[in-house]
């Protein structure tokens, strides 16, 4: 085999392994987003995750989901007065993730996190139940994603929003299930 053909099998082999790792991805693109400029993430790679529920509906289909995406990126343009959606990364309990300012972006979702996290959320609210096996195991995997792609640190914390400002975001009972999870850190 020539030095091209392996480097390309290895390539395959590489690719595969962090694809295998990242859930769906819906970009900015396929779910309408309006167009916005954020600034690039001070600090990178992000040594925290910071995860929040949008305390509204939630959504199980790809077109319920993209207009949950529209319609958070609207109140966070036109009502909250920001550059774009608040969040990195939102996931669906369809089991996809929709980027929101996307990797390697300051965020707007954590008041003194924002320069350093990757802000992500599960669409719904989730103060009595926690979000459906689909929507935790893609953000998840979503973080196992960005730790492989270099957009988060390797040793991140995981923090709930609550512990950034007073809030109850991500729900209490979504609260009690991130706290199972692997570098979650109850001493902010």
């Amino acid at each position: 085999m020539n030095k091209f053909a392996t480097v390309l099998v290895l390539a395959s082999i590489c690719l595969a392994g962090v694809s295998a790792q990242c859930p769906r991805i819906v970009t900015r693109a396929q779910w309408g987003a309006r167009a916005a400029s954020t600034a690039q993430l001070p600090i990178r790679p992000a040594p925290w995750v910071v995860m929040h529920h949008t305390a509204g509906a939630a959504c199980t289909t790809d077109a319920a989901c993209a207009q949950q995406m529209r319609n958070i990126q609207s109140f966070h343009m036109d009502g909250n007065g920001w550059a774009d959606i608040g969040y990195n990364f939102l996931v669906g309990e369809n089991g996809a993730a929709y980027e929101g300012r996307g990797w390697g972006r300051q965020g707007a979702h954590a008041p003194g996190y924002n320069d350093r996290s990757v802000g992500m959320g599960v669409i719904g609210t989730f103060t009595n139940a926690i979000p459906n096996a689909a929507a935790r195991t893609a953000a998840r995997n979503l973080i196992t994603c960005g730790v492989s792609l270099g957009h988060i640190a390797s040793n991140y914390w995981l923090i709930g929003h609550r512990q950034a400002v007073a809030t109850a975001c991500p729900g209490n009972a979504f609260f009690n299930e991130i706290r199972t999870w692997p570098r979650f850190n109850p001493n902010v």
